[in-house]
């Protein structure tokens, strides 16, 4: 059992996996993203800033919301986070579509090795039925 105490509350809980936060801080944590949401909705061109002081949450939390792709804003409006690789400003997420793209095409590289030929396996050795004794002290 991991118990941890709630990074935001101070309560202790039972620690499973993601956020150090226990149960009641997460279901606040999901109405203020709800709200949060709404208002995004209704003011699309709202900056971080405003957003933040409006629905009472911090901007740190904001962009998390973004690179977990939970928020984006339109297309239209200034507000945005810098994509982990090449510090581009994106909208939603953690890295830009060409980051991404160079991202998987390195991983397919590697996955599929180009020009190399394929590696044989040396022949086992012939294996005899025998009976095998762990213990030979007889």
């Amino acid at each position: 059992m991991n118990v941890r105490n709630c990074n935001k509350c101070g309560r202790i809980f039972n620690y499973v996996t993601g956020q150090s936060i226990c149960s009641q801080c997460k279901k606040d944590l999901e109405v203020l993203f709800k709200e949060t949401r709404v208002f995004i909705r209704r003011n699309p061109n709202a900056s971080m800033q405003e957003v933040s002081e409006s629905c009472k949450v911090e901007i740190k939390q904001i962009k998390q919301w973004i690179r977990e792709e939970r928020l984006s804003f339109s297309k239209d409006s200034d507000v945005g986070v810098e994509c982990e690789q090449c510090g581009t400003k994106i909208k939603t997420g953690r890295f830009c579509e060409p980051c991404k793209a160079s991202t998987l095409k390195d991983l397919n590289s590697v996955r599929q090795p180009q020009n190399s030929a394929p590696v044989e396996s040396s022949p086992k050795p012939e294996v005899k039925n025998q009976m095998h004794f762990l213990n030979k002290d007889r």
